[in-house]
């Protein structure tokens, strides 16, 4: 089998770019520059996202994530949580073992209610609990930083690289999803690194063939949204090996190296599975539509586990709901085909989405970086149009992947022979860092400077991309601190239980409008979507704090 696909030592060829150019990556003394200012630039990554992480309430999804994290860890069972495979909730799970959490054995309600009770009903303390999640993916995201500054660096030099790295960790979107115990940023990860490993087998496709498949099976065993991926990284595998190859039978090798990486991948989804519950019970909490037509064939066909094809079946059925948007001040039914892009436009620092658009315009133009731009651009763009066809406009976290492929190539605009690039590309980096920054520590409701920053994200979009419902302990501290004593009426769109943070509050649609005084208190989501009694009551009422960029404030 090593005969079919493993090629002879031969030359470089002339279409792969060395891993740095010549002189540069050599040279003892130029490596100290580079070597701290990576550091300093993931010192800060770090220091952004553990204090993030250590003031955020659970955020709407990481509760169900936590409560199947411990699930899968002490009672080795699936049951909660179909719709996303273990890994990403097993990396979770070394956090929440940390923490050693009271558990109640043989729970028997569904994963919202198993999450609940796990953080407030058990005698847990959630914020050191949801501390320990976060962590395992503040470390992921961190060493995927690595990843994107290693592939601009042997695209186009170590300062590519930097810059790279620069506009990666001073990304809101990465920041703030990259300090919560959710899925998004690790699948994402994953991806990339897979995609970087395919470039690399260009020289060495013995190494970096199977490891590509191991980074590719990670991601479909993190979320299966990453899917779309599969078809397009396994043919990149087979031109990797084709130009690793000399002889008649490279045809042969290509082939067999696509199918290294796609039966890589598919063993890492079974042991994934394996590694929850060695005999693979399948016993849903939770109902499983059944699926037809095409997307029920496709689901059938998929050679991974029942318990994966059921969590297919899940999401389809999530697809089919019919949800309510929020986009530039208008809700509406349904989804929109440009929500994403819309989102991304908003969310995404001025300066990187310049460099992205430049970045992007030279690994296509230079001659030297275009064999990559396939490596680069293909997987972002069909994970991105993916994402545009699906019915949830909740969020720039369903296409947080853009983040990491597109500051590979807003590096290598550094390629531009022109005298003012350097100068331009480092304005620009500043220019991100600046805004970033002055977000802090508010990355969810971040907004770029052209849309009025995080004060002003709650008029564009709603959701994830503003209250996810992480403020609520720092409204049970303005609350204490400010309004002692004061009748409060909250409206809270979040998972955590207000109470607990010592919030006493009363739901003020339960009763007529002409009882509501006091301070009436809402989240920006539920705000944004308000018809009927709570868009008259806050009409009728009038601004007066705000809480995080996320809960709004109001005197009746």
């Amino acid at each position: 089998m090593r005969d079919l696909w493993i090629a002879p030592a031969v030359p470089r060829p002339v279409s792969l770019p060395p891993p740095a150019p010549a002189g540069t990556a050599r040279r003892p003394g130029r490596r100290w520059p580079v070597r701290l200012l990576v550091t300093v630039l993931l010192a800060q990554m770090a220091f952004a996202m553990v204090t993030t992480a250590v003031n955020q309430t659970p955020t709407i999804d990481e509760p169900v994530y936590v409560g199947a994290a411990a699930e899968y860890v002490h009672e080795h069972r699936l049951r909660h949580n179909p719709e996303h495979p273990p890994l990403g909730k097993l990396v979770i799970g070394a956090g929440v073992a940390l923490a050693d959490p009271r558990l109640a054995p043989g729970f028997a309600g569904d994963q919202g209610q198993l999450g609940r009770q796990l953080l407030y009903e058990s005698g847990n303390d959630p914020w050191r609990l949801m501390l320990r999640a976060r962590l395992p993916v503040i470390a992921l995201t961190l060493s995927f930083a690595l990843v994107v500054f290693a592939f601009a660096r042997e695209l186009a030099g170590p300062l590519a690289g930097s810059a790279a790295l620069a506009l990666y960790c001073f990304s809101p979107d990465v920041v703030a999803h990259g300090s919560l115990a959710t899925l998004d940023v690790p699948a994402a990860g994953f991806v990339l690194t897979s995609a970087w490993l395919v470039w690399r087998a260009r020289r060495r496709p013995r190494l970096y063939v199977p490891l590509a498949g191991l980074s590719l099976g990670a991601a479909l065993a993190t979320k299966m949204s990453t899917l779309p991926a599969v078809p397009v990284l396994t043919a990149l595998a087979a031109v990797s090996v084709w130009k690793a190859s000399a002889g008649g039978r490279r045809l042969v090798r290509a082939v067999a190296g696509a199918g290294v990486v796609a039966l890589t991948a598919i063993t890492v989804v079974w042991v994934t599975y394996l590694m929850v519950d060695p005999r693979l019970r399948w016993t849903p909490e939770q109902h499983v539509p059944v699926v037809h037509g095409l997307r029920g064939l496709l689901v059938r066909l998929l050679p991974f586990p029942e318990a994966y094809r059921d969590g297919m079946r899940v999401q389809f059925g999530l697809e089919n709901r019919p949800w309510q948007g929020f986009l530039f001040g208008r809700r509406y039914d349904g989804s929109l085909w440009y929500y994403l892009p819309a989102a991304l436009l908003v969310k995404t620092p001025l300066g990187t989405l310049a460099l992205w658009v430049a970045g992007a315009a030279v690994v296509v133009a230079v001659r030297r970086l275009r064999p990559a731009a396939p490596y680069v651009l293909a997987v972002p763009l069909v994970l991105l149009a993916a994402a545009m066809q699906g019915a949830r406009d909740f969020g720039t976290r369903y296409a947080v992947f853009l983040p990491l492929f597109l500051a590979v190539a807003a590096g290598c605009a550094l390629m531009a022979r022109r005298r003012w690039v350097s100068v331009g590309v480092a304005v620009l980096v500043a220019f991100t860092a600046v805004s970033s920054v002055r977000a802090y520590p508010y990355y969810l409701p971040y907004s770029n400077e052209a849309f009025g920053g995080p004060d002003r994200t709650r008029e564009w979009l709603h959701d994830s991309n503003v209250d996810w419902g992480q403020d609520l302990g720092r409204l049970a501290d303005r609350l204490h601190d400010r309004y002692p004593g004061e009748r409060v009426w909250l409206v809270y769109k979040g998972s955590g239980v207000p109470s607990f943070y010592g919030i006493e509050a009363a739901d003020p649609r339960r009763v007529p409008v002409e009882e509501v005084r006091g301070l009436l208190v809402v989240s920006d989501s539920a705000a944004a979507k308000a018809s009927g009694r709570l868009a008259e009551l806050i009409g009728g009422s009038r601004p007066v704090d705000d809480v995080g960029h996320s809960i709004t404030v109001y005197r009746r």
